[in-house]
C-alpha cells in the first residue's frame, strides 16, 4: 500500500507588513521597561537572525477557518477529487477563530467542522476534527491521516494547517515580528504509485520542556493582565531544537533505510532562518556530509512565521513552481521536518 499527496493548496494573506511597518511600535523587555536600542536597529538584528524581511497578515473579514477553508478548496481542485468521498478532515492550528480585534479564541464547532461546513459536505462519514499539536502539527495529523489509511479506516483525507497568530501576538513584544498567517491543505490518500510516505517519527518532550511556548500577559504593564498573548523562551528553544531535530530526522530516515545522499529536499517548519540552517547542517554532521545547497527550499523571508501552515505552504508553492530555483520531482526523497509548542518534534521520509 502506498500512502502519497495526491493534491495541494494554500492561501498567501493579500496583506504585506515589513520590517518597516513596526518602526512606530513600543518595543518592551518583558519587565516592561523600555528597549535600549531604536526600532530601526530592533528591525535590522531581527532580520539578520530569523531571515525575515515581511510577512502576511489575514484580512479583517477573513478568520483562520475561512482561509483554510479557500487552502481546501485548491487542494481538492489540484487532486481532482469530489470532496464527498472524504473519510476524515484533519485541522490543525493552535488558537481557534480569533476575530481582528477580539481576545477570545473560537473553537465551537471544531475549526474543522467549520470547513467541513464551508465546503458543503454532506456525507456523516466525513469525520471532521482539530489537530492541537503546536507548529508540527500538519506534519502530525499527515502522520495521523496515514496510519488510518493503513488500518483500512479511510481511503482518502484532507488534512490542513492554518493560523492567524498575528492576532495573538503581543504588540510590545519584538518576538511578535516573527509570527504570520496563512493556511495549506493536502490530500492523504491510498494510490498505486510508487513513493508515498516511507517513514514518520514522532516524539513530545515535556518533562522541563512544555513551557518553552505558552501564553503570557502583554510586557506592557498598562495594558489588561487577564489578555493572554504568545510568548515563548526563543533561547531554550533554539538549543532544544539543535539538539533533539537533527537525531529526529535521523531516525525517520533510518526507518525508511534509506541513506543521506539518497534526500533532495528538506521542507523544515519555517521557524527561523538561522535556526533551521542550523538544524540541517547539524543534520548532515551526523552522517559526516558537507551540507549540500539548496536542500532546504525557505519561504519565511516574505512570509514569516506561519506556525502549522508553514510546511503544507511551502510544499504547495514549490509544487506550484512559486519558490524560485527549487522544484520537487517524481522520485525525489524529501523530508518534511517540524517542531514547536509542546516541545514537540516529528519527522516524515517521503517519495514522490
Amino acid at each position: 500500500m502506498q500512502i502519497k499527496i495526491t493534491g495541494s493548496g494554500s492561501y498567501i494573506p493579500t496583506l504585506k507588513v515589513t520590517n518597516q511597518d513596526f518602526a512606530n511600535h513600543e518595543f518592551l523587555n518583558d519587565d516592561g521597561s523600555k528597549l535600549n536600542q531604536p526600532n530601526d536597529v530592533i528591525a535590522q538584528k531581527f532580520t539578520e537572525i530569523t531571515g525575515i524581511v515581511e510577512r502576511r497578515y489575514a484580512e479583517d473579514n477573513l478568520n483562520t477557518s475561512d482561509i483554510a477553508t479557500i487552502a481546501a478548496q485548491r487542494a481538492i481542485a489540484d487532486a481532482k477529487i469530489d470532496p464527498e468521498t472524504l473519510d476524515y478532515i484533519i485541522f490543525a492550528h493552535n488558537f481557534g477563530d480569533v476575530k481582528k480585534g477580539a481576545i477570545q479564541g473560537d473553537m465551537l464547532p471544531s475549526l474543522a467542522a467549520k470547513v467541513k461546513y464551508n465546503l458543503r459536505i454532506k456525507n456523516p462519514k466525513c469525520i471532521a476534527y482539530d489537530m492541537l499539536f503546536g507548529c508540527p502539527g500538519w506534519v502530525e495529523s499527515v502522520i495521523q491521516a496515514r496510519s488510518f489509511v493503513m488500518s483500512g479506516m479511510a481511503k482518502r483525507c484532507l488534512v490542513i494547517g492554518a493560523e492567524t497568530l498575528s492576532r495573538v501576538v503581543d504588540p510590545h513584544d519584538r518576538d511578535s515580528m516573527i509570527y504570520s498567517d496563512g493556511a495549506g491543505a493536502t490530500i492523504i490518500e491510498e494510490t498505486t504509485e510508487d513513493g508515498g510516505i516511507l517513514a514518520t517519527n514522532s516524539a513530545s518532550y515535556t518533562y522541563d520542556e512544555a513551557n518553552y511556548l505558552f501564553f503570557g500577559k502583554s510586557y506592557n504593564e498598562d495594558n489588561d493582565p487577564d489578555v493572554r498573548y504568545i510568548k515563548m523562551y526563543g533561547r531554550k528553544i533554539y538549543e532544544f531544537a539543535l539538539v533533539n531535530v537533527p537525531n529526529a530526522m535521523k531516525e525517520c530516515l533510518e526507518k525508511a533505510n534509506l541513506d543521506i545522499k539518497q534526500v533532495k529536499k528538506i521542507l523544515i517548519h519555517q521557524a527561523n532562518e538561522k535556526m533551521d540552517e542550523a538544524i540541517v547542517q547539524r543534520f548532515y554532521k551526523l552522517y559526516k556530509e558537507p551540507y549540500p545547497e539548496g536542500i532546504m527550499p525557505m519561504s519565511i523571508h516574505t512570509l514569516g512565521n506561519s506556525s502549522v501552515a508553514t510546511v503544507p505552504t511551502l510544499y504547495d508553492l514549490i509544487m506550484k513552481g512559486k519558490i524560485e530555483n527549487q522544484s520537487l520531482n517524481k522520485g525525489d526523497v524529501i523530508l518534511f521536518a517540524s517542531v514547536g509548542a509542546g516541545m514537540n518534534i516529528n519527522a516524515i521520509a517521503y517519495q514522490m
